[in-house]
């Protein structure tokens, strides 16, 4: 089948990024504040922990970001928010009534030092005296590079920082221009270096394809200049155009959107020069180093996918702190309320944050862990996992018609219920992994855009 019409085939634009299963908008709010403590009193003694802190303020924003992020520059108002998530993790703590050991720290945002320093230092005070660190401890932080402070080597260091995201999207003037962020290769590079100095040992770059004005050219310039910084690791998502969302992405010219054809070009190429780099590629969208964790774990069944994309952490429970935050427990998922106003109302009135979420039962978790690895591997024998988790393969019989016609037009290898997905296929993985998901709406199925063809069914 010839590129366009199996792109306009499989437009993924209405498909989740599985970041989760079952999706965040699935979550209601019958999963609160009173489900999360009992949830969190349940958890078993010795359950490692990931903890998630989300600052959902920037000093300016960027015009194409979708995060859960807002201006602010008051101190008065930093300080407030703060103390809410010192709160919030005091008061979490007290629910889980054990001290836990934390496998993993993830600062995230919006941008996690727009806080001061001292705020963040008693966060992380906080959180080290009602959960259990050791060495092994990693800890992670996202940087914006033009708005890093001078004492960042020292902040950083304070912190235990050991690995550092750092956003770049394109360093093309036209882009930059188009999405409102102006960012120097000098600004990275030096954001990049405080990062090491403070002790990181893996520093991540963001790459962003699909963006105003961007073309394969210039996006092939932006990567010859971020591999002089010489990342552990390279993340190269596609631009989500979501204005009815996010009411900032209306100040992009949607009519210098590239269409699907170049999106795809823009991501085949840069995906083909990054390995041509000695990159590892990982799942949908990232790209390691031979030496990093997340390589090593690529392929071995032990690469997972949670709310920050791929990822070796090994914690069996995510606590997410701060504004639209998001847990992920044995019994379901709990999102914090997603305006910082009523993140800090919910805590001040003595409440703890979760305001929605979805309790799991056992065919959700299957099809989470058949998704994950789907995902994560390519790969995914459904039958074993159905079996190994007491569930009668049977269950998936309405995914059979959707793998068959993905399977026809290569984009997926069945053996029985062993899914293989072609490495050139790579870009589809979301439309394999879709139709495992009970929740999607029919209409966004990967097959929904053409007639059925009868072929041989799959056999468990």
């Amino acid at each position: 089948m010839d590129l366009p019409t199996l792109l306009a085939r499989y437009d993924d634009r209405r498909l989740p990024r599985y970041t989760s299963y079952p999706t965040a908008p699935r979550f209601d709010s019958r999963v609160g504040s009173s489900v999360m403590r009992q949830w969190l009193g349940a958890l078993a003694p010795q359950t490692r922990l990931s903890l998630y802190v989300h600052v959902p303020f920037c000093e300016r924003m960027c015009w194409f970001c979708a995060c859960n992020t807002s201006v602010v520059h008051s101190v008065a108002a930093l300080e407030r928010y703060a103390a809410a998530v010192q709160c919030e993790i005091e008061r979490v703590a007290a629910a889980i009534g054990q001290r836990l050991p934390v496998a993993h720290v993830h600062w995230g945002g919006g941008t996690p030092t727009v806080l001061p320093a001292p705020l963040m230092r008693t966060i992380d005070a906080m959180m080290r005296r009602h959960f259990s660190f050791d060495d092994d401890t990693e800890i992670a932080i996202e940087i914006d590079p033009r708005t890093l402070p001078a004492t960042a080597v020292a902040d950083f260091a304070a912190l235990g920082i050991g690995r550092a995201s750092l956003g770049v999207q394109d360093f093309a003037p036209a882009v930059q221009d188009a999405i409102g962020r102006h960012q120097s290769l000098e600004q990275t590079r030096a954001a990049a270096e405080s990062a090491r100095r403070a002790g990181a040992a893996s520093v991540n770059l963001d790459l962003v394809y699909g963006l105003p004005h961007q073309t394969v050219a210039s996006l092939e310039a932006t990567i010859a200049d971020v591999l002089t910084i010489d990342p552990d690791r390279i993340a190269l998502f596609g631009y989500a155009h979501v204005p009815w969302m996010q009411r900032r992405q209306q100040l992009l010219a949607e009519q210098a959107l590239p269409d699907a054809e170049a999106r795809f070009a823009q991501q085949a190429h840069a995906a083909n020069l990054l390995v041509a780099a000695g990159y590892r590629r990982i799942g949908l969208d990232h790209f390691a180093r031979p030496h990093d964790r997340m390589a090593k774990a690529s392929g071995t069944g032990t690469l997972s996918r949670n709310f920050q994309g791929y990822t070796v952490d090994h914690g069996a429970v995510l606590l997410g702190f701060g504004a639209s935050a998001i847990g992920s427990l044995p019994q379901g998922y709990a999102q914090n309320a997603t305006r910082a106003a009523d993140y800090m109302a919910q805590i001040e009135a003595g409440e703890l944050a979760a305001v929605r979420g979805i309790a799991l039962n056992p065919e959700d978790r299957l099809r989470r862990q058949i998704i994950e690895r789907i995902m994560c591997d390519g790969a995914a024998d459904v039958a074993a996992l159905a079996t190994a988790a007491g569930i009668d393969v049977a269950t998936f019989d309405a995914a059979l018609s959707r793998l068959d016609r993905l399977a026809q037009d290569g984009l997926v290898l069945c053996d029985g219920w062993r899914l293989t997905v072609p490495d050139s296929a790579r870009p589809f993985l979301r439309h394999v992994a879709a139709c495992f998901d009970a929740y999607l709406d029919p209409g966004t199925a990967p097959s929904a855009r053409q007639p059925m063809v009868t072929k041989q069914r799959l056999s468990g």
